[in-house]
């Protein structure tokens, strides 16, 4: 979900350091040689430079991302894969992290139009053995599009962003670098069309479908992985293959919910309906300003949601130091929003604060907060935070009163840029907890545990996160998991946790699925050409 109060700030450039490797020289002037010869025997000269540039750098640890580049360098060139020049304002604005906190130094950025390109990255980086990470939109919270550490091999694909859409199968194809602006108004003005996904314009699609994509319709017509019908994949060993439930059906249920593990998918095909012609935006003010407060109308809503709550309708709690507020979008027009919020009014005491009926692009703009829509490149909107995610049932009376003590006692006391958000995610009316739970590798389908969807967030308008903010958002989740079985919550891949370790990763984003998800990375990519910190392991 696209962040609230939130502004832009001009990143500081990573530069690469400048260097020489005078040990290489001569394989240098017999590479620019080459290119007056054949173009086998450059190929051939280009790749043993490679291989030579490698093997030094397994002699001399401390020269081994200055080889790698050098010699990543040396393939994608034979390879005419267009690159970032190191240092170049495409290169700053590739590798600028969209979470400032998390800053790393990739190794080399393609930036490839075709498929074709892009299966010749994959190739220069088994041959280099360097690790390789697909980076779409860039918004991940743990820039784990860059790698999440520094020295991987970044495919950026948002030079690849067109938008088709075919009337007679009402599929739209999504090249994987398009941000969610984007396809929403290709669609929209393409037939009015429309699919389920999230309402930040600058998210790439990729990356946002791929581990889930929760949004302002999702209660109505799922997640954006819902929506997913096929998907064209570039794997390890390079090959290109066609997933859907017919081709590939095992690589394509992988995909859906952990796809950045797998390859880089450069296409998508999604589903699509045709977009309401009337939506109403709605908020309504919640009194929570003491923790009795806070239990008594949480409660409500839950209930509510468990078994009321109209398929039409879609919201969130929405949290901070300055109020609370139930969001929202109904399918539907200002008239039949009321009578279908009523029963719930009713109950919390309370009524409607706002609302404003739209058509579907106009709903999508409101919630962008004044973003642009239709973005492309250059994005340059960036944050310094530190995030957290949940997935949770219904909050017994003892998890709910903890919860509330500490958003009263501990968060309202903070005085950094704060934020929760609880996604009306589930119950008996949802389309998200409909899908079978082994469907996709998403995780999280039950309809009795999977009633909320979380994310927390905690950011500083200038300098440095602090060191010790951290503990503000741990000590928030853990009075929610204190009191709940590890089998009933789960965390949030979108909203991805870098300060935790790859077995607790692996674990809370995919639960149940792990297991067939590891059999399967070992079966497509046993080296781990496609890593990031919490990429999913093979057995």
């Amino acid at each position: 979900m696209c962040g609230v109060y939130r502004c832009i700030s001009r990143a500081g450039a990573i530069r690469w350091p400048s260097f020489k490797l005078d040990i290489c020289s001569n394989r240098r002037k017999a590479f620019h040689q080459s290119r007056r010869r054949s173009p086998k025997l450059k190929m051939h000269l280009s790749f043993a430079t490679s291989i030579t540039l490698v093997s030094l750098a397994a002699a001399n640890p401390l020269s081994n991302r200055l080889a790698k580049r050098a010699a990543i360098d040396d393939c994608l060139r034979t390879a005419n894969v267009p690159v970032d020049a190191p240092n170049s304002n495409d290169w700053r604005a590739d590798s600028n992290p969209f979470n400032q906190r998390l800053k790393y130094t990739p190794v080399a950025i393609a930036v490839p139009t075709t498929v074709a390109q892009v299966q010749a990255a994959v190739s220069c980086a088994a041959k280099v053995k360097v690790k390789v990470n697909p980076k779409s939109g860039g918004h991940s919270y743990a820039s784990f599009g860059l790698g999440g550490e520094d020295g991987h091999f970044v495919v950026q694909l948002d030079r690849m962003n067109a938008v088709t859409y075919d009337s007679a199968t009402e599929i739209a194809t999504v090249q994987a670098g398009a941000r969610l602006g984007r396809v929403a108004t290709a669609l929209y003005n393409n037939g009015k069309r429309a699919f389920s996904h999230g309402t930040c314009p600058g998210v790439g699609v990729a990356g946002h479908s791929l581990h889930g994509g929760f949004g302002f319709s999702s209660h109505t017509y799922g997640l954006a992985v819902d929506a997913i019908v096929g998907a064209t994949v570039v794997l390890a060993d390079s090959s290109v293959v066609e997933t859907s439930q017919t081709e590939n059906p095992h690589i394509f249920w992988a995909l859906r919910g952990a796809g950045s593990s797998f390859g880089i998918v450069t296409s998508l095909r999604f589903k699509t309906f045709a977009a309401p012609s009337q939506v109403t935006v709605f908020a309504i003010n919640l009194p929570w300003t003491n923790a009795s407060a806070i239990v008594q109308g949480w409660s409500t809503i839950q209930d509510w949601l468990k078994a009321e709550m109209p398929k039409e309708m879609n919201g969130r709690i929405l949290g901070n130091r300055m109020q609370t507020q139930i969001q929202g979008l109904y399918h539907g027009s200002q008239a039949q929003l009321r009578t279908a919020i009523q029963p719930l009014l009713t109950k919390l005491n309370a009524q409607i604060s706002q609302q404003q009926q739209y058509d579907w692009m106009g709903a999508f703009s409101y919630y962008t907060y004044g973003q642009q829509v239709d973005v492309s490149r250059p994005y340059n909107l960036v944050e310094t935070f530190y995030s957290k995610s949940l997935v949770t049932p219904a909050l017994p009376s003892n998890v709910l009163q903890n919860v509330a003590n500490y958003w009263i006692q501990k968060a309202m006391s903070n005085n950094r840029n704060w934020f929760i958000i609880i996604d009306l995610y589930g119950g008996a009316n949802s389309a998200i907890t409909k899908v079978a739970s082994n469907a996709t590798a998403y995780a999280f389908r039950d309809p009795n545990n999977h009633l909320f969807l979380y994310e927390f967030y905690d950011r500083v308008n200038f300098g440095s996160y602090p060191s010790n903010g951290f503990e503000f958002l741990d000590g928030w989740v853990k009075s929610f998991t204190d009191g709940l079985t590890t089998d009933q919550w789960g965390m949030y891949m979108n909203y991805a946790d870098p300060t935790m370790n790859r077995t607790m990763a692996q674990d809370v984003y995919y639960r149940k699925n792990l297991p067939k998800l590891r059999a399967l990375k070992t079966e497509l990519d046993p080296t781990e050409l496609f890593y990031y910190p919490q990429a999913i392991q093979p057995v």
